[in-house]
């Protein structure tokens, strides 16, 4: 009874890790409770088996908490999408699969790194700021909102040498 106890109150300690296919049901998962329009599974397993996709994901005790996915082409890779689950958000989950992810592309190459992030995204914005990321571009009117208006999407770069 004890053990069950410790077990159920021990937080463990987050690891990151390569995400492969056989992470794509708990990645849709994820990506869908993260989104407007979420993932299939199918959507995520055909990425994950890409050769061109660097995917990682964060787990604590057993569980993903977190992933982040790229696509790389010559030496320029984009961040496609970054979701934490919701209950461990504010733990720096994202802060560490970001890092890991950088270097991983850097690693592979990759002499730059962009994304697309929603301008009202703050805690988003907050964390590749302090990553080095900076705004490039603007698309107005890309991401769906709230009452069918829409939000601008920004076009953060940041160089890995």
């Amino acid at each position: 009874m004890i053990g069950f106890i410790s077990a159920f109150f021990t937080r463990g300690e987050p690891a990151v890790s390569e995400a492969t296919s056989r992470d794509a049901a708990t990645i849709a998962t994820l990506h869908a409770a993260s989104f407007r329009r979420g993932w299939s599974e199918q959507e995520v397993e055909t990425l994950l088996l890409d050769r061109a996709v660097v995917a990682h994901r964060v787990t604590i005790a057993n569980k993903v908490g977190g992933f982040i996915m790229s696509r790389k082409a010559a030496d320029e890779a984009e961040i496609l999408s970054v979701a934490v689950n919701l209950r461990q958000r504010g733990r720096g989950l994202a802060r560490s699969l970001l890092t890991m992810h950088l270097r991983r592309l850097a690693g592979l190459g990759a002499r730059a790194v962009f994304l697309e992030v929603d301008e009202n995204n703050t805690p988003a914005l907050r964390l590749y700021d302090r990553a080095g990321f900076r705004e490039v571009g603007r698309r107005p009117n890309y991401y769906p909102a709230a009452g069918g208006k829409t939000a601008t999407a920004l076009v953060l770069r940041r160089d890995l040498i």
